[in-house]
């Protein structure tokens, strides 16, 4: 039971508490007798059980019925000790099934019926009607919160699954790219070591040339291996050997393309280019393919800048449109960072959180404050990159 749950059924019972207590002391105009001790605390045993409606709703239904009907049984006013047993059969049929929501209505027609033939009421065929109604109205309330209940928490379930099935099989496809990645670096090593027997008492230098690619190579396939182990966890699926992975050369050909679909597109880059790891490059082109993908998709005629910076310890690429030709694109106009990117968001907004994750970058996705739309990635380059030259500035 939760405890604002609790407090929330708390704070319900007290009200009608109070609201049997006011209706009560006009018993007397209304020609009833007036209350005695009995009768309020006959009142107050109608209505306080029911702060605990929602953890045990039958038993709760059945007390308070229990009690009104000695309520009506003492020749009170029946009306101050209805509500108690009106919400009560309410709560049993938003939470139990039909057949005993249905049990739990017809006793509360009973008893109607009862107080009744027992004030010896004028109008018994009003009485009847009110019997049949009430009982019947709250049933249909109460299922109808059940069935709306029971499909709230089935389209979350469906939502998580889905979210999860997506995150898998984006893991898939960047295992499959990271495997061309680990597979490079290793046919490096093995071309490197074979030269490097092969020289190693006649040429030194070209030696300790080939072991250096070595060591670079192996270094960045570890971090390539690593951050595969720690993230992508897709048991039972088979990953199958694609294509070599693309990487920042091509990002111009990509533009290209890009600008034949009808969307301008500038492509600039600040500080000096250096070499990155296969896996940075892929993750960079895959993020920005992504972005502009959107652009083309959901607003067509816009224009687009790509920016790519080579800074000191990392390398960031923004991708942004002035939004001319089109508004929101996959709903993540509820998320503005890699944090809170939506799961239900399309597989492309996964697919660049997870990348992002997956080398220790960021990413920012979202509106921009000037008009269109906005997607930034900043990554970290390896301590490899570092000792090749990474102290640029811009």
């Amino acid at each position: 039971m939760r405890p604002h749950l609790l407090a929330a059924d708390g704070l319900i019972a007290a009200a009608l508490t109070t609201v049997a207590v006011l209706l009560g002391t006009e018993a007397v105009a209304q020609g009833w007798p007036a209350l005695d001790p009995l009768a309020w605390t006959l009142v107050a045993l109608l209505n306080l059980p029911l702060a605990l409606r929602t953890r045990a709703p039958v038993t709760v239904c059945l007390a308070v019925h229990a009690c009104w009907a000695v309520y009506v049984t003492l020749d009170y006013w029946p009306v101050v000790g209805s509500f108690g047993p009106m919400l009560a059969v309410y709560t049993v049929a938003s939470l139990r099934p039909t057949r005993t929501a249905a049990a739990c209505a017809a006793l509360l027609a009973g008893v109607w019926v009862y107080a009744g033939v027992v004030s010896d009421a004028e109008a018994m065929a009003s009485v009847v009607g009110q019997a049949v109604g009430f009982p019947l109205v709250l049933w249909r309330f109460g299922y109808v919160a059940r069935r709306t209940g029971e499909l709230t928490r089935q389209l979350r379930a469906e939502q998580a699954d889905r979210a999860r099935r997506e995150v898998a099989g984006e893991r898939v496809r960047i295992a499959r790219e990271l495997h061309d990645v680990v597979a490079h670096h290793i046919a490096v090593i093995n071309v490197q070591a074979g030269l490097a027997r092969f020289v190693f008492h006649s040429d030194a230098p070209t030696a300790r040339g080939a072991l250096d690619t070595i060591e670079g190579a192996s270094g960045e396939a570890l971090a390539e291996l690593r951050r595969m182990l720690g993230l992508l966890r897709a048991d039972g699926v088979q990953g199958a050997v694609g294509a070599p992975a693309p990487g920042l050369d091509q990002l111009d050909e990509m533009v290209t393309r890009v600008r034949s679909g009808g969307v301008g597109v500038e492509l600039r880059v600040t500080g000096a280019p250096r070499p990155l790891p296969p896996g940075v490059q892929l993750c960079v082109y895959r993020v920005v393919q992504e972005a502009l993908t959107n652009v083309l998709k959901h607003a067509p005629g816009a224009c687009a800048i790509v920016e790519l910076a080579y800074r000191a310890g990392e390398v960031a690429v923004s991708v942004t449109d002035d939004g001319s030709g089109g508004s929101a694109r996959e709903g993540v106009r509820e998320g503005a960072d890699s944090a809170t990117i939506p799961e239900r968001g399309g597989h492309g907004l996964i697919g660049m959180r997870e990348r992002a994750k997956l080398y220790g970058g960021t990413i920012a996705v979202g509106p921009r404050s000037e008009g269109g739309f906005g997607v930034r990635l900043t990554l970290p380059t390896p301590v490899q990159t570092a000792r090749r030259g990474d102290a640029v500035r811009e």
